[in-house]
């Protein structure tokens, strides 16, 4: 089983990813968004109730919001939902409308963002402490969609990593293969502090992590951003 280290330190541009899993009976989330340019960097996470957000640090340097800023975790019908784009309002919907969470993601397809055609990418986790994956990707040779999901029992002391990218490149090749099995160990703030660690000191920009006790539905989460000096 791979560590966070082991995954992320050397790759100097994942992306956004997604970790879900299960410790000690808590159920975990972890989401973490990079940056190359002026525009993806002038980023922080907020934290409001259940929800969390993405904003401007400076608005005065927004050039452009479109697919930038979000709503990357809601808490819908008892379940989490996290993801790396405003696809989180279509996959509530769904969840809400009693439709599933592959049905909410066959409606989306990659971002528009040419000529990396970002992969959007979705994690949902039920009370029970199951949880799924989902990714919507660019067809190699043609404009298609590609969706790919993936469901996990929840095992202690192990967790799942997606993310957008497979490294950086120009343009960026998107993530590829099965989500990685990650060893998980340690608090909201131990689980972190390794993550933000892993990622290239340069390029991250905010980090989030939430535990979920099983059996109470509390919670307990910690964040990162770089511009207010994490």
């Amino acid at each position: 089983m791979d560590s966070i280290a082991s995954v992320l330190s050397g790759n100097t541009y994942p992306g956004r990813g997604i970790l879900l899993g299960s410790v000690a009976g808590q159920a975990v989330i972890a989401y973490f968004i990079m940056g190359r340019s002026e525009n993806s960097r002038n980023r922080v996470f907020r934290e409001e109730g259940d929800t969390l957000s993405i904003v401007p640090y400076d608005e005065a340097k927004v050039a452009d919001p479109k697919l930038i800023f979000y709503t990357p975790v809601r808490v819908c019908q008892e379940a989490i939902v996290v993801t790396n784009g405003d696809h989180t309002e279509t996959v509530c919907e769904s969840l809400l409308g009693g439709h599933s969470f592959q049905y909410a993601m066959s409606a989306r397809c990659y971002e528009p963002d040419a000529p990396s055609y970002t992969p959007r990418i979705a994690g949902l986790v039920l009370p029970t402490g199951r949880y799924s994956f989902a990714i919507v990707r660019k067809a190699m040779d043609a404009p298609d969609c590609r969706r790919k999901y993936w469901s996990f029992d929840p095992k202690d002391g192990v967790a799942h990593l997606i993310h957008t990218y497979q490294q950086d490149g120009d343009p960026l090749p998107p993530f590829a293969g099965d989500p990685r099995e990650i060893a998980l160990s340690g608090t909201a703030q131990e689980l972190a502090d390794e993550i933000w660690r892993a990622l290239d000191e340069q390029n991250r920009v905010s980090l989030y992590v939430r535990y979920t006790d099983l059996f109470s539905g509390k919670s307990t989460s910690t964040m990162k951003n770089k511009l207010l000096g994490d």
